[in-house]
């Protein structure tokens, strides 16, 4: 019987730390399950909350907190291993595990700030408010903020490995130099991204196009290397934030009225009730509900046309909507055709007027 015991104390010597690794997995899985739990027990009572930052959090947390319970735990597991073999290779279990627990830290960061912008975007705008979320900037600053988090993990995780910070920034600055020969045009890229960002020439969503190269459509994206913009033929054009700086761009999006400029042309035979008319015209127009009369508004005759006696409206509408623009427009050209058949005048057409005179008698 004594025999029987001090064999099972031996063997509970030589795999104790079976037992001990295996409660360390046990212990970790039953951490993993609770902590899934009670993230989404929080996130179903975040969620009756119009809060987007709390949302964000939760979100983020989910997959970083998973990873960092299973690093935790076979960093721990990995410890009492090495207790008993003292094999060389687990020293490096310490170092490895602050590695991981920066990168998830970092990406947790990345990951809240990712959820943020895109819940900061969706969320229902006031009406009442005078100056919205802008897209763009919304962006931009989220871009700048995981680019300054992954710099500084990157850092600190040179640092926990032994090398000298300082050291590695002055290998940068040397480096650099060699590097923007290198990639002088994605560099070129970067810095017209941030330009862009900065004087905010347009934004996602807006319509743009350029007088010197065939660029039109509503922008999509902005990236730091290439802007998408989606042409009216819903074809995808990609173009380097470098060349915004070496072209001109219009930015149709931001006008304040539209344009309405036509001619209209009536018979010669209607020259009599011609000043009649463009005056009738410029009334209708002064009191149009959709016409700004603030702005520059002339109706007058300016040309005698090779068979009309032309005249020109020039005006602004209020609006700025491409579709209502057109229905403005529609009901501004037939008005002008009831003023002028109020006149009992004609809109003129291309005519031509044939002389046939008869010919002289025969002398015979």
């Amino acid at each position: 019987m004594n025999a029987l015991i001090e064999i099972s104390q031996n063997l509970l010597g030589s795999y104790g730390w079976m037992i001990q690794v295996f409660i360390i997995v046990f212990i970790t899985l039953l951490l993993n399950f609770l902590a899934k739990r009670l993230l989404a027990r929080i996130e179903r009572q975040l969620s009756k909350t119009s809060n987007v930052w709390d949302d964000a959090l939760i979100a983020a947390a989910g997959k970083p907190l998973a990873f960092l319970i299973w690093v935790l735990g076979f960093a721990w597991a990995a410890q009492v291993v090495q207790a008993v073999s003292n094999a060389p290779i687990f020293s490096a279990i310490s170092p490895l595990r602050d590695v991981l627990i920066i990168f998830l830290l970092a990406w947790f960061l990345v990951r809240f700030i990712r959820e943020a912008e895109t819940n900061v975007l969706a969320a229902d705008p006031d009406p009442d408010d005078e100056s919205p979320i802008d897209e763009t900037t919304v962006h931009a600053l989220g871009k700048l903020i995981r680019l300054a988090v992954i710099i500084t993990a990157s850092l600190v995780v040179l640092q926990t490995l032994g090398y000298s910070v300082s050291g590695v920034l002055a290998f940068g600055g040397i480096g650099g130099i060699a590097v923007g020969f290198a990639a002088k045009d994605l560099l070129a890229n970067f810095f017209g991204g941030l330009m862009i960002y900065l004087d905010r020439p347009f934004a996602v969503g807006d319509w743009i196009r350029s007088p010197d190269q065939e660029i039109e459509g509503t922008v999509e994206y902005i990236g730091w290397r290439q802007t998408r913009i989606r042409t009216f033929d819903k074809r995808p054009l990609y173009v380097p934030n470098s060349t915004f700086a070496q072209i001109s761009v219009e930015n149709p999006s931001r006008m304040s009225h539209r344009r309405i400029n036509e001619t209209i042309g009536l018979r010669y035979d209607d020259a009599a009730v011609l000043s009649l008319v463009v005056a009738d015209v410029k009334t209708m127009l002064e009191q149009h509900d959709e016409i700004d009369s603030s702005q520059t508004l002339m109706v007058n005759v300016n040309a005698f046309g090779a068979s009309s006696l032309d005249f020109f409206i020039y005006c602004f509408t209020k609006t700025v909507n491409w579709e209502h623009y057109h229905v403005v427009k529609q009901d501004v050209l037939v008005s002008i055709l009831a003023v002028v058949e109020l006149h009992g005048a004609e809109v003129a057409y291309p005519t031509q007027v044939v002389d046939l005179k008869p010919l002289p008698a025969s002398s015979e």
